[in-house]
């Protein structure tokens, strides 16, 4: 049997089918609770509430067109959320450390190798911050394309701008992080 597509499971969920919904919370809550907790800066209570928040969002929402792809529009609703949460609360924050975050990460990224481990750890704090600078429209870009691995045209649609946008963010934001991490980098040679 095969796999059925976010979007039939989608357009099943419509219709009332509760198996396509788990089926998709499954397929979704690991990632999309990654790719909240790194733009909401390490706030793992938050990130899972705007996670929570996002599906049910998806199930009472009427407002979705099978012939649009999935993943985009879950994402536009999850970045959504986040974003009127920092605009309704004012909420500031930086961006915290700890053992929530390297178990979030242990959970929902590839783990790679001890050596490789070890030195991403000696790095991990300042790749942080620097993102965590980053203005709000430059994060985004650059944890959807590397983070959540959305392809340029899957991040035009999620955020609604012109694959051109997508491709400038994504450049300045890229250049901005290499700009604050080259004195880390030139320390550590």
């Amino acid at each position: 049997m095969q796999e059925r597509s976010d979007e039939q499971l989608m357009a099943a969920v419509q219709v009332g089918d509760q198996v396509a919904l788990a089926e998709l919370v499954t397929r979704h809550h690991g990632p999309l609770l990654g790719y909240l907790y790194r733009l909401v800066g390490g706030d793992r209570q938050l990130s899972e509430d705007l996670v929570q928040e996002t599906l049910l969002r998806v199930l009472r929402q009427g407002t979705y067109q099978p012939a649009r792809p999935f993943k985009p529009w879950l994402y536009t609703i999850a970045t959504n959320l986040a974003r009127d949460h920092f605009k309704s609360a004012a909420v500031r924050q930086g961006w915290r450390g700890g053992d929530e975050e390297k178990t979030l990460l242990h959970l929902y990224d590839s783990t790679p190798g001890p050596e490789e481990r070890a030195l991403a750890a000696e790095q991990d704090s300042e790749v942080r911050t620097a993102i965590a600078q980053l203005r709000e429209e430059y994060r985004i870009v650059v944890v959807l394309r590397f983070y959540q691995g959305f392809s340029l045209q899957e991040i035009a649609e999620t955020l609604h701008i012109p694959l051109g946008t997508v491709k400038s963010r994504l450049s300045v934001g890229v250049h901005r992080l290499r700009a604050m991490l080259a004195p880390v980098q030139e320390g550590v040679d």
